[in-house]
């Protein structure tokens, strides 16, 4: 399941200039980030921008557990 979550965090040199985004999609893990720890709601995330999945939500936050933890190393494929 891990992995499948990972799946959803792309990063393509023709996508917001490499940077990790959602599925690939130019809306960044860390403009996610943000709207999470802004305190906004993961229903109201979802209710603003209606291109994101919950799964979404969940990828993001896994993928920043593991860049937190420099034990777990986590391959990312370019897309």
């Amino acid at each position: 399941m891990e992995s499948n979550l990972l799946e959803r965090i792309t990063i393509n040199s023709k996508v917001c200039n490499g940077k990790p985004t959602i599925r690939n999609m130019r809306f960044t893990v860390s403009q996610l980030l943000e709207l999470m720890a802004s305190g906004m709601k993961e229903s109201e995330i979802l209710e603003d921008y209606d291109f994101l999945e919950k799964e979404d939500l969940q990828a993001v936050l896994l993928y920043a557990s593991k860049l937190s933890n420099p034990q777990s190393v986590a391959p990312i494929v370019a897309a």
